[in-house]
């Protein structure tokens, strides 16, 4: 059509039938619309933040410091650690308002290396791995009626967790507000699930069972190295807390609604935890707690028999509330690393008719796949643990940094200095404890995996070499007609 063409349908389209004139109406951007509010900024990060843990880390918790009272206020302290970490990230959140968690922080304090260094480790090591944890955990959760008194096989749960990686991939990649629904609905059940446990341990407080809580720090074993190891089981019960960061760009009024959202979210999750691990205290000794199986089940069998097939019914609702969070946050991160040229320029592409980030999503959801064919819950989380609070501790750090450095940032949101000061001397901690009290080689595998990240980078987006364009020119091209997507910010007609 030609520009004469084009010229006189813009001026007949800006009058009305009566002849008056109008405004144009400007082409809008494809861009990440700011469709996620207050009530669904909460119900991410608590939907996000209680998923597997709360009901597999209690017994490991309790197994380091070996006593009620000690293990309860591990679990407070745990709550004050998120919500101080979350603070942080939130006066980075509403300084650097761009989706991607980390990513950015690290890329305004310190440059494109240590930003590369995180997409590189987050993309193949944390969340894929974080995501492949609670999609098995929840595989592990449905598939246990259908196998009474025995344990379900690896292949039904490899294959139920694939499913359900496939379906929450879809769900995300069609619509945010579909995913963002799926959320509420998932949170919802998970709290009720969360509320069943702690209104029952409060009815049984009210019947006299107190006699687990007598002299509850005797027989505590406390060291350093097992407060550091109870914090690790504890901690990853609470992640989640700094989800929110990673979809600013989509937060309607992130000035007021991402610190709110993480003073009545991040709390609300506390309280929640202690009150379900002094429920599971009314109910079993410290003793028949470790021998559990699934604290969550034995609580409902003493409880809730003959209804007690709700208690893994809703807690599979819950660990698959979490893998949708994490999936809904994660693509998000991929989506930036492509747009900062730091991927496959195409990871950084929207669908033109859902307007999201659908194959930084479906990247995400094949990588996670190829997570749950070892299978080794375990495994994957002293990865992750490792990973992640080096990364946490640098993005607190590059607060501090970016205090001195980036004065002339408006800051609508200013924590006291202390705070990320504080964090960023756990977080090193957090990292050391396990390389000194036990060492292990996978610790060492894990650093050399994240520093290998430094060949591509140097390879790839430093030099950009001619011949790495040339394969994924016409990659990006397939993908694109495929996926019907476009890069960010190109007019759509």
């Amino acid at each position: 059509m030609g520009e004469g063409s084009l010229r006189k349908r813009k001026e007949q389209g800006n009058r009305t039938e009566d002849g008056q004139s109008i405004q144009s109406q400007e082409p809008q951007a494809t861009n990440l619309k700011k469709e996620v509010g207050l009530i669904s900024g909460i119900c991410m990060i608590v939907g996000t933040i209680i998923g597997s843990g709360i009901f597999v880390s209690p017994k490991s918790v309790l197994a380091n410091v070996g006593a009620v009272g000690p293990c309860l206020t591990i679990w407070a302290v745990c709550g004050v650690l998120a919500t101080l970490g979350a603070l942080c990230f939130a006066e980075l959140g509403t300084t650097i308002t761009k989706s991607g968690g980390e990513y950015p922080y690290l890329m305004e304090a310190f440059g494109p290396i240590p930003a590369f260094l995180f997409s590189w480790a987050s993309l193949l090591v944390i969340k894929p791995s974080s995501f492949a944890i609670i999609c098995l955990s929840f595989a592990e959760y449905a598939s246990a009626p259908f196998y009474p008194g025995c344990d379900p096989p690896p292949v039904v749960i490899k294959c139920l967790a694939a499913a359900a990686i496939v379906v929450i991939t879809i769900v995300n990649s069609l619509s945010v507000k579909l995913g963002s629904y799926l959320q509420n609905f998932l949170t919802a059940a998970k709290m009720i699930v969360v509320a069943i446990i702690a209104i029952s341990g409060i009815v049984l407080l009210a019947q006299g069972k107190t006699q687990n809580f007598q002299d509850s720090f005797k027989d505590s074993k406390i060291s350093v190295s097992s407060i550091g190891l109870a914090f690790y089981n504890g901690l990853w019960a609470y992640d989640g807390w700094n989800q929110l960061n990673y979809i600013t760009e989509e937060l309607k009024n992130p000035y007021r609604n991402l610190p709110l959202s993480i003073i009545i979210g991040i709390p609300l999750v506390t309280v929640c935890y202690i009150l379900i691990n002094i429920s599971y205290f009314t109910t079993m000794t410290s003793t028949e707690l470790l021998q559990s199986q699934a604290v969550a089940v034995t609580f409902g069998d003493r409880v809730l028999y003959p209804a007690s097939w709700i208690i893994p019914l809703f807690v599979a609702f819950s660990t698959i509330g979490s893998a949708n969070g994490v999936c809904f946050t994660a693509g998000r991160l991929v989506y930036v690393a492509g747009r900062e040229g730091h991927m496959l320029k195409v990871l950084s592409y929207i669908s033109v008719k859902r307007l999201t980030p659908a194959p930084a999503i479906i990247f995400y959801g094949a990588i996670t796949i190829i997570y749950i064919i070892p299978g080794d819950i375990n495994t994957l989380i002293n990865y992750f643990s490792f990973a992640v609070w080096i990364f946490y501790g640098l993005s607190v750090f590059a607060l501090i940094v970016m205090r001195f450095t980036r004065k002339e940032l408006k800051r609508p949101i200013k924590i006291p200095i202390v705070i990320p000061v504080i964090v960023t001397l756990i977080s090193i901690l957090l990292v050391l404890a396990p390389i000194i009290t036990a060492p292990e080689l996978a610790y060492l595998y894990c650093v050399l995996f994240i520093l290998s990240g430094l060949i591509f980078y140097v390879l790839f987006v430093h030099f950009k070499f001619k011949w790495s364009q040339k394969i994924s020119d016409p990659i990006t091209m397939h993908l694109q007609m495929l996926l019907e997507v476009v890069p960010p910010e190109e007019v759509a007609e």
